[in-house]
């Protein structure tokens, strides 16, 4: 049985498309990452989901080489943080840069907090020219699993 087809049905915003099937996890959109003169800097990460929605998240502080890989790296937690609405209890445990493999790397840890305990998820992404970036992109790769859970029982 189908409902009206004159947009009245209640349930034709709950329509899924094949396109939006393959939207299982959010999108990395755009970061950028500036520094004042004073040495403060500020980083923002967006997302982006489905329909279309972006999210934005944005980290301030004071600018030194592993500052920046952290900030980047809260930014785009912030990011995931407003999507989820706190339902997700994630916190930044550490973000590190290193060579491995002829290539730079940089490996963060975010923590998930439960009932039964915290977890740890870890993610890395290559940072062959820009690490700040690769810190946000590593979070990303840190809570894909756990985000795409989410938003399966969402």
């Amino acid at each position: 049985m189908q409902g009206p087809t004159d947009g009245t049905d209640p349930r034709s915003d709950a329509v899924i498309t094949q396109a939006d099937m393959r939207r299982e996890r959010l999108r990395f959109h755009s970061f950028s990452f500036s520094r004042a003169p004073n040495g403060q800097c500020v980083a923002t990460v967006e997302l982006d989901w489905m329909d279309g929605h972006m999210t934005t998240g944005r980290a301030t502080g004071q600018s030194s080489p592993m500052g920046d890989l952290r900030l980047s790296a809260e930014a785009a937690l912030h990011a995931i943080q407003t999507f989820v609405n706190g339902q997700l209890q994630l916190e930044l445990l550490g973000v590190k840069a290193l060579r491995a493999f002829d290539a730079n790397i940089v490996i963060v840890s975010v923590g998930q907090r439960r009932p039964e305990g915290q977890i740890r998820l870890l993610g890395s992404f290559l940072a062959e020219e820009d690490q700040p970036r690769a810190a946000a992109l590593a979070v990303l790769n840190a809570t894909n699993r756990l985000l795409s859970t989410y938003l399966a029982t969402r």
